[in-house]
């Protein structure tokens, strides 16, 4: 992963200048660790007529995977792989990003204290970035940096330079020229590049919307791109880019009426801020399976997989549920299960409503036939695929609930989260996670070898690109077979 930063001068204002503004001696090669690697930075010329400082990003692929806490664990083989062959070592990203303000951190900041005026003169800056990830191609590029005052090369990289017919890749190699203060640049390339990239390698939380809105001062808040620039910036985290929205068009408005922030600002009551927070994945999910149990009219309910008994527990709290069992293989889930319900203090007829029972879903179990639907909540992912056709038999063939409710990680949606480098599951336990083509594929399998029909539900927010984080399937009886059944 490569960038060099390039400025001329004169005998009065020499180019070397730059090393004191990158606080990095150019007669020294430096390096410098990070989480992921190590940075290294070099001048490949300094003289008085030009000076060019090179940081060159060494990523460690197994630090990276490493990082991600066992991720990935019992995955498919090209998953697997994935952690390790991958473009985070030789493509600009949030990687270069990180990397950037932690070794020019001081710059960035527009300190200097050998020569304090030095930060603010704005230099005749050219950067290179041989390899730039650009979702949305040389218009984005050119979309983001003009707005700056750079003049901007965005030259697509062939494929395969053999094949031509194959066509263009969606990396560039970035060429920035123009008259910039040197902290101004830093900090454009800060934001832009992830944002180009459209991802990131960590989780984003909500400390990003200060780090975005401090890289992004002077220029943020009027950038005609500024809506995909936070969204990207913060993985459309819908709830952190409306935070950012806001703050920005504060500061619009501060700029505008040349007023302090603090002034705009003073008309909310912080005693009394009702804004919604965002809600989380886990129980968007329940809510979806408990919606989608109310349309059937079921009231006998299985929870297959029922690990700590939250499912359970929404059940309860509606009358319409008049048997509800969990299942599990894992002892320690249920007696833990068992005290989130309070079952040892829970009333006569209550209790009536509730079972908790231990069972492996990879064999036929009689106490399992007979009920109106049964949910497989995040649990097929936990299974090694040859053992998959089992549950499935077990399911759908013997216990054969009328409505079967199914609940799985869409792989697409990781890239939405940064902790998950490629290849990674959400789960270290997770044996696969599919793509809506692939749930799609094997739910309609299953819904036609058992005589059931499948309809799919997104949970969670539906984004255009990826999808949603969680996919659902609602298999049902068909007619047809209900009616066999009954003659049987």
């Amino acid at each position: 992963m490569f960038l060099t930063i390039s400025t001329t001068g004169t005998p009065e204002r020499p180019a070397t200048d730059l090393g004191f503004l990158l606080h990095k001696h150019p007669d020294k090669a430096q390096a410098f660790s990070t989480s992921y690697g190590k940075a290294h930075v070099v001048y490949p010329e300094a003289s008085v007529e030009r000076c060019t400082a090179a940081l060159l990003l060494e990523v460690d692929a197994v630090a990276l995977v490493r990082r991600g806490k066992g991720k990935g664990r019992g995955g498919a083989p090209d998953a697997a792989l994935a952690q390790y062959v991958n473009d985070r070592p030789y493509a600009a990203s949030s990687l270069l990003a990180v990397a950037l303000s932690s070794v020019f951190s001081s710059a960035m900041k527009g300190a200097c204290q050998a020569k304090p005026e030095l930060p603010a003169r704005p230099l005749p800056l050219r950067v290179e970035v041989p390899a730039l990830p650009a979702r949305g191609g040389a218009d984005l590029v050119r979309a983001l940096f003009e707005p700056l005052g750079w003049t901007v090369s965005a030259e697509p990289v062939a494929l395969d330079t053999e094949f031509p017919e194959w066509g263009d890749s969606r990396y560039v190699s970035l060429v920035l020229e123009g008259e910039q203060r040197l902290a101004d640049a830093l900090r454009h390339l800060y934001v832009l590049l992830p944002v180009l990239d459209d991802a990131k390698h960590y989780w984003v939380s909500s400390d990003e919307v200060d780090k975005l809105l401090r890289a992004g001062e002077g220029w943020l808040p009027e950038h005609p791109e500024q809506k995909l620039i936070t969204s990207r910036y913060l993985s459309r985290r819908w709830s952190l880019t409306r935070q950012a929205m806001e703050r920005l068009e504060l500061v619009r408005l501060a700029e505008t009426d040349d007023s302090a922030v603090e002034e705009i600002d003073n008309a909310v009551d912080e005693q009394t801020d009702t804004e919604e927070k965002p809600v989380p994945l886990a129980v968007r999910r329940r809510d979806a399976i408990v919606g989608a149990l109310k349309g059937t009219e079921a009231a006998r309910v299985l929870d297959l997989g029922c690990g700590q008994g939250q499912l359970v527990q929404e059940l309860l709290k509606d009358t319409r549920f008049t048997e509800i069992v969990g299942v599990d293989v894992s002892m320690r889930a249920l007696t833990i299960a068992s005290r989130r319900l309070k079952l040892d203090r829970m009333g006569e007829r209550q209790s009536e409503r509730v079972k908790l029972v231990q069972g492996s879903l990879a064999y036929t179990d009689k106490r399992l036939k007979g009920y109106d639907a049964a949910v497989l909540s995040e649990v097929i992912e936990h299974l090694d695929l040859p053992r998959l056709p089992a549950l499935e038999y077990a399911v759908f063939g013997s216990a054969r609930p009328r409505t079967v409710i199914v609940t799985t990680p869409n792989v697409e949606y990781n890239v939405r989260w940064e902790t998950l480098p490629a290849g990674h599951v959400r789960h270290g336990d997770h044996r696969f996670e599919w793509t809506r083509e692939e749930f799609r594929g094997w739910a309609g399998t299953v819904a036609e070898r058992h005589g059931y029909g499948v309809e799919f539900v997104p949970v969670g927010p539906d984004d255009p690109e990826v999808g949603p984080p969680t996919q659902m399937a609602v298999f049902t009886v068909t007619a047809r077979n209900t009616k066999e059944e009954k003659a049987a």
